[in-house]
């Protein structure tokens, strides 16, 4: 059968990410079955929207390319936090990777099995620990011989063995951003491929300490499959040599990562990488062995815009700039990363318009607080824009800095949108607060 006929876009509209949730449909943007610009006008602006059906059909892409295989899918929490996509997450079957103990009262209260959850990180408290073994989590991904004594004392105070695996820094370049490579040997995550051996000889004496694992994560926002073939080699050349000791290893985690389409780039789909990387596997004898992954933007970034409202438009010497309501403080990772996101607006633009060229800036009193540079965009003060690939590292990473509210968040089903986050109000940043 052949594919269906699609409607060509016209060069004048705004081309969309392949894959994406978002359409134009008589003239406007629509996620799913919703106009966007309804959205804006009925919650307010800035906004945060999301996708259901792209966020579980993500999740399933994931979950359908371990099919036959012994594996388990770990959400990567520090994506997108918003209790309403863990539940649909967790009611999914998705286990959840966690960084804090915060982010474990968060799965925990969206109904996620502690069997399901791992704990990564460099900072883990006594007091987070503890909690964890407390709740009965699957496993924590050791950084540091310090963190594995500590653990261990832990453990033994709580009466409960700690289930373990070494994360390993095996000195792989992800070709990524220098702020989210995290496998490289200048970083501060896991233990150096060199000393991980040693290490796991010590994790066996440790009394309270189980070991079920090995663990490697190499970075964020990866596009090609390359890093991963190398970083899993050398995992599986540790784990050779750790058996070869006489420490059973239950679980290989190879961490999550993989990227989405922000600009242009292709990143293999969850399939395609992991088909490389079985064959690997099989080819070692290592492809009985449960695995873990922990995706985190492949599962919400395309699923979630950031909508904003033009202030006003600035002539400038040598720049011109589209002013809107959202700021750094909604959409962090141009000012942290330099990162780029698609910014549209959600009006089809005029036939045979040629746009102005716009540095698209928030009101924040920095000047790093930009979304967008050298955009063209035709746009006048009140209409919406929307910036594409917001679902992941964004309201996660909100602030309130210049005491702006946190803003209000929407997920859509076909034609129905709920609001799953209210809009702060003023006073709800200072109520903790003793004067």
């Amino acid at each position: 059968m052949s594919a269906p006929a699609t409607t060509p876009v016209p060069a004048h509209v705004p081309q969309l990410p392949a894959g994406t949730p978002l359409a134009w449909r008589d003239g406007q943007l629509h996620l799913e079955d919703v106009p966007l610009h309804t959205l804006a006008r009925e919650h307010g602006t800035p906004l945060f929207v999301y996708s259901q059906a792209a966020i579980l059909g993500a999740a399933r892409a994931w979950q359908d390319a371990f099919k036959g295989r012994d594996a388990l899918v770990c959400y990567a929490v520090k994506a997108n936090a918003s209790l309403a996509i863990l539940r649909l997450l967790a009611a999914a079957g998705c286990g959840f990777d966690i960084v804090s103990g915060g982010e474990l009262e968060r799965v925990l209260a969206a109904g996620a099995q502690p069997g399901r959850i791992v704990f990564s990180g460099v900072g883990k408290t006594h007091a987070e620990m503890r909690r964890a073994l407390q709740a009965g989590i699957a496993c924590f991904n050791v950084e540091s011989l310090a963190e594995l004594d500590e653990l261990s004392a832990v453990a033994s105070e709580c009466g409960v063995a700690a289930p373990i695996a070494i994360r390993v820094n095996p000195d792989v370049d992800a070709r990524t951003h220098p702020y989210i490579s995290t496998g490289l040997r200048g970083n501060k995550f896991g233990i150096a491929h060199a000393e991980a051996r040693a290490a796991y000889r010590h994790a066996a004496t440790l009394p309270w300490v189980r070991v079920v694992g090995i663990d490697c994560h190499i970075g964020s926002q990866i596009t090609e499959s390359a890093p991963y073939a190398e970083a899993l080699e050398r995992v599986l050349d540790l784990a050779e040599a750790i058996e070869a000791d006489g420490t059973a290893l239950a679980h290989i985690d190879l961490g999550g990562g993989l990227g989405i389409d922000y600009a242009g780039e292709a990143p293999p789909a969850p399939a395609a990488l992991w088909g490389e990387l079985f064959a690997r596997l099989d080819a070692r004898g290592f492809g009985a062995r449960r695995l873990i992954v922990e995706p985190g933007r492949s599962i919400v970034g395309n699923a979630g815009v950031c909508l904003t409202q033009v202030l006003r438009l600035k002539a400038g010497e040598a720049k011109n700039f589209c002013i809107v309501d959202a700021a750094m403080s909604e959409l962090p990772r141009p000012a942290l990363y330099q990162s780029w996101h698609r910014i549209v607006p959600l009006n089809e633009p005029p036939v045979g318009s040629t746009p102005p060229v716009w540095d698209v800036v928030g009101p924040i009193c920095e000047s790093g607080d930009w979304l967008g540079r050298d955009r063209p965009l035709a746009v006048q003060p009140g209409e919406f824009l929307a910036a594409l690939g917001a679902g992941a590292y964004c309201m996660s990473m909100a602030s309130r800095y210049n005491s702006r509210p946190l803003p209000a968040e929407v997920l859509v089903d076909g034609s129905h949108a709920r609001l799953i986050r209210r809009r702060e109000a003023p006073q709800d940043a200072w109520q903790h607060e003793l004067s």
